[in-house]
């Protein structure tokens, strides 16, 4: 059938921006819900020319998952949609399977049609339980009533800013098709902040910036990094939910452009042995009446006492957090200190090899810098795990703690054993959740070999979270 003859929902790019950011300031003011949902449901029961709405979820190790419902179903049964949970890896179990689906109403974006087609409106969802509670293993659920209850109680707002990076690879599904190849091609080598302007690297980050900014994101600025065929695009701080939604949404659309582009945009921590891997530093902040708990003109590289606890807390953590924000057998392959890996426990202003840094900042900027974040962990994991440990956590009594000689855990191994014996990590996620997850990274740990070796594995690709396909999992 011709385009033509239908009439389906298509803004230009300018307009997609102006409805985002509406939607974002909104989001960002706290606008009481109800306004929020009456507005939405209203829109969606006004404009003809929306088919689809998606509804975004994801699971326990951070796989976003996708679910389109035709609009005028939604507009009638948006309190009441179900799905199976147990095909959803550490949801649930078989005889209990069913779960729902709430609808976020704030998390609301208008699409470009040239990328995710027409007609087509996107909402982030929450995961509800049976007995009609928020689901325990759905981390954004459990971060949004943090952020929800520090902000009642304390007047606290927790803000975020991640820097992700990652790979352009030659061909499309790169990463499935490594244990064919054993070894990925890059598209450029031109290396940091070099690319030609019409090389593949600059106009795929030149695409991906469009419909970022397309979709309120607010960018900052782009550029190759060091590794050959390596990115990172940066856009402005928001509120915690929102920055891992916005998480999600940078790596689908960069794995969108790249793909239609005959490419595959990898988000593995170290896909190719020899070069820099990539990592996603996570810079947080935390506001209270306007105003940066994080600076103090004062203090020591202008940081608070309220920053040095909180990072005193992450430090104290690290090892038990280590596998909540190095989540694959892959990520220990960045945690190598001859490529500027940030695995010491310790703080520093200038030292890139430290887990946490305190980048140069001012009363708006002052912020910290957790550095041993891989690209590949549950964006909602990080950042919850981050504020919770920060703000609620135990400082220990160790000798030097900010610059102590100790380093994160170099296996996953390690990084399991360290999780399943710590006290602090069941506090923050509950017995059951961690187990599951716990659970998730042993199977995919055994499934690889136990030794990294000095070149990457098929199975450590094959079997990674944001790789595997469920029939290939079933028949190891």
């Amino acid at each position: 059938m011709s385009l033509e003859l239908r009439n389906f929902l298509s803004h230009s790019y300018e307009e997609l921006e102006d409805l985002n950011l509406q939607a974002k300031e909104q989001r960002k003011n706290r606008v009481a819900p109800h306004k929020i949902q009456e507005e939405r449901i209203k829109y969606l029961t006004d404009e003809k020319r929306i088919k689809a709405v998606t509804v975004l979820f994801s699971d326990l190790e951070g796989r976003l998952h996708m679910l389109d419902y035709d609009k005028k179903f939604l507009i009638k049964s948006w309190d009441n949609l179900t799905f199976d949970g147990s095909s959803i890896r550490g949801f649930t179990a078989q005889r209990e399977s069913d779960l729902r689906l709430g609808v976020d109403w704030s998390a609301f974006y208008w699409t470009p049609a040239d990328y995710f087609g027409t007609g087509k409106v996107m909402v982030f969802g929450e995961v509800i339980d049976k007995d009609g509670s928020p689901f325990g293993a759905d981390i954004r659920g459990i971060l949004k009533a943090y952020g929800n209850e520090l902000h009642k109680r304390e007047g606290y707002t927790l803000n975020a800013a991640n820097e992700i990076e990652g790979f352009l690879f030659a061909g499309v599904d790169a990463e499935k098709h490594y244990t064919e190849t054993g070894k990925f091609e890059y598209v450029n080598t031109g290396g940091y902040y070099h690319s030609l302007p019409g090389d593949p690297l600059r106009s795929f980050i030149d695409t991906c910036a469009e419909v970022q900014r397309a979709m309120g994101f607010q960018n900052e600025k782009d550029h190759p990094e060091v590794a050959p065929s390596q990115f990172e695009i940066n856009y402005s701080y928001g509120e915690a939910v929102a920055a891992a939604d916005q998480i999600q949404l940078y790596k689908l659309i960069c794995r969108e452009v790249a793909t239609r582009m005959g490419f595959t945009a990898s988000f593995l921590p170290k896909p190719v042995v020899g070069v820099n891997g990539s990592g996603m530093h996570t810079n947080v902040s935390v506001v209270k009446d306007g105003k940066n708990l994080m600076w103090d003109p004062k203090g020591e590289e202008k940081l608070s006492k309220f920053g040095w606890s909180f990072i005193d807390r992450i430090l104290t953590e690290a090892n038990d957090l280590c596998i909540l924000l190095n989540p694959s057998v892959n990520s220990y392959r960045r945690l190598d200190p001859h490529f500027e890996a940030p695995n010491q426990i310790k703080a520093s202003p200038v030292d890139r090899g430290s887990m946490v840094r305190v980048p140069i900042g001012n009363e708006k900027s002052m912020r910290v810098e957790v550095r041993s974040v891989a690209p590949d962990a549950n964006p909602y994991l990080v950042l919850y795990s981050i504020f919770k440990t920060g703000i609620d956590g135990q400082i220990a009594k160790i000798k030097n703690l900010r610059q102590a000689e100790r380093y994160l855990p170099d296996n996953i191994y390690t990084a399991l054993e360290n999780f399943r014996a710590g006290a602090w990590t069941k506090e923050i996620l509950g017995e059951d959740v961690k187990g599951r997850y716990a659970d998730l990274k042993q199977a995919s740990a055994d499934r690889c070999p136990r030794l990294l070796g000095t070149f990457v594995k098929a199975p450590e690709i094959q079997y990674h979270h944001e790789v595997y396909n469920q029939f290939l999992w079933n028949k190891f």
